[in-house]
């Protein structure tokens, strides 16, 4: 079931929550996201099969599927573009990642020349327009993959921010914001030490993204920042966190027995 996190009337923004089914499949609990503006459509990382039906279904309440436009992809995990193919055939979308992830793609469609409709994004990002809108393509990389990157719908001033705010909850806690961030925390703590690189990128990205004009920061995983001061305090503590190569020590690297 969507939930809906922005609709002026022409401009809406769903998130889906529980196409997933953690607790049952054993995979991780994964979020996306579809973006409409004027009869125009984009989805950030859409998943894999256990999506896209559900996704699917949620798109012909506003358009039809074969006039998607694109896919917006943060990087080339199964998690966020595993259904790629499906989509290829549903509709005359194009994909838009990373460009060190663009020859990555083919391996995920049935090998057939479709070239022509992936897009690799330049490193320093881009602007997308979508309908009446434009979306940015804001760097990310090493948050966590090397080639990586958020987007920033300016008309909702949502931050979509990839695997940076990841939280490991059940699909039930992601679907609602979080309301006390400090006890929020513990839940966010592992994953940012193992997956996301170094607090030196952490640090890049806070300087970066306090220039937007920001009211929600949605990730992939888990539940969403909502308002100024969440917000605010969720750019403080990525700034600050050791993560990533800052821990690693010789013990790190050993010859098993």
């Amino acid at each position: 079931m969507a939930v809906e996190l922005f609709n002026d009337g022409s401009h809406i923004v769903h998130a889906f929550y529980d196409l997933v089914d953690d607790s049952a499949s054993g995979a991780v609990q994964c979020n996306q996201f579809l973006i409409v503006d004027n009869g125009h459509g984009a989805l950030i990382d859409p998943g894999g099969n256990m999506t896209y039906s559900g996704l699917l279904m949620d798109m012909q309440r506003y358009f039809s599927s074969k006039d998607l436009d694109y896919i917006l992809a943060s990087h080339a995990d199964p998690d966020i573009l595993a259904s790629v193919n499906k989509w290829f055939v549903a509709s005359s979308c194009k994909v838009m990642i990373s460009s060190l992830w663009t020859r990555f793609v083919p391996h995920l469609t049935t090998g057939k020349d479709n070239k022509h409709r992936i897009l690799g994004i330049p490193d320093q990002g881009t602007v997308i327009r979508l309908g009446n809108c434009k979306l940015l393509a804001l760097p990310a990389h090493f948050l966590h993959a090397e080639g990586n990157f958020q987007f920033y719908d300016p008309v909702s001033k949502i931050l979509f921010s990839g695997d940076l705010g990841t939280s490991l909850i059940s699909h039930e806690q992601a679907a609602e914001p979080v309301t006390d961030f400090y006890s929020h925390v513990r839940h966010m703590e592992a994953f940012h030490r193992r997956y996301i690189v170094s607090r030196k990128v952490c640090r890049f990205w806070a300087n970066m993204v306090r220039q937007l004009d920001i009211e929600q920061i949605v990730p992939q995983h888990g539940a969403r920042f909502a308002g100024r001061q969440a917000v605010q305090d969720f750019i403080s503590w990525v700034e600050g966190v050791e993560c990533g190569v800052d821990l690693m020590t010789q013990n790190a690297y050993q010859v098993p027995n």
